[in-house]
């Protein structure tokens, strides 16, 4: 009984060294591949650089991996009925969102489409946006946004939608929040004469001030 204890124990102890070794081999190929992606830094942005007002082509509702995962959203539902239960689904599709994509921020700049976000599960705060944002309008709600404010090197990135005659501002690193109109949304939001402001989805793309 004895004997065979301490098999288990070793081969317990060989697999973890093997796991040990895995993972070491694994954090050598990463650091080899981000000096590749480092040393061609420049090469790379450049080729991802984009203006502002061709964002909207990033927000892809009809997407096959978009209209899975809203059919994953909708099947919470007996029968989903957009008047009826589109704000719950939305709720479900922000808490997926907020709690499954881990943001990070690469060390170049790159941008993801939200099928992609789906695949490896990480994006930063603007992909996180116009994931949300692609699945709101496959759930339904064609007035859904992305807002950007810049102010100051201040970032003020949500998603918001129009829906039973409010205004509900959808902030990934803080809340949902209800307003009667626009107007009153944006008085949460700092803009002045140095602010640089826009909102977008697959079909617009808006200057604020």
């Amino acid at each position: 009984m004895e004997s065979e204890q301490n098999s288990e124990n070793k081969e317990g102890l060989e697999s973890l060294n093997q796991l040990k070794m895995d993972l070491s081999e694994q954090t050598k190929i990463n650091q080899v591949y981000l000096s590749i992606i480092l040393r061609y830094k420049d090469y790379i942005e450049e080729k991802e650089r984009i203006s502002v007002a061709e964002l909207p082509r990033f927000v892809i509702p009809k997407n096959t991996k978009i209209q899975q995962k809203v059919e994953e959203f909708k099947s919470n539902f007996e029968n989903y009925v957009y008047e009826k239960d589109f704000y719950y689904a939305s709720m479900i599709a922000y808490d997926f969102v907020k709690n499954n994509i881990s943001e990070i921020n690469l060390p170049i700049e790159f941008w993801f489409y939200p099928n992609e976000i789906l695949d490896s599960l990480i994006g930063d705060i603007i992909d996180k946006n116009i994931l949300l944002c692609s699945l709101l309008i496959g759930l339904g709600n064609s007035s859904t946004k992305v807002f950007t404010a810049i102010n100051n090197n201040k970032q003020d990135i949500f998603t918001y939608y129009e829906f039973n005659g409010k205004v509900y501002k959808m902030d990934i690193k803080d809340e949902v929040s209800s307003f009667e109109s626009k107007e009153k949304m944006l008085q949460t939001v700092l803009i002045n004469n140095e602010t640089t402001a826009y909102e977008f989805n697959n079909h617009v793309y808006n200057d604020i001030n």
